[in-house]
């Protein structure tokens, strides 16, 4: 997965993202590491930097992601 701005992030950050990744592809009962997962993480990526900067928040906003 590659990022395209100059984004940091902490380790409490990735612990967020990956939390609700991990999530939402076992519910989708997707492989972590398939192509549908990358699609998945940068939306989730985006998301986080837009605000939803918590693992239930994000989790919920992936759900709802159109593109998903």
């Amino acid at each position: 997965m590659s990022v395209t701005t100059n984004s940091f992030f902490s380790p409490e950050d990735v612990i967020v993202l990956r939390g609700a990744l991990d999530k939402w592809c076992l519910e989708k009962r997707i492989d972590i590491k398939s192509t549908e997962a990358q699609f998945a993480a940068t939306a989730a990526i985006g998301l986080f930097q837009s605000g939803y900067n918590t693992s239930e928040r994000l989790l919920a906003a992936l759900r709802e992601h159109k593109g998903l």
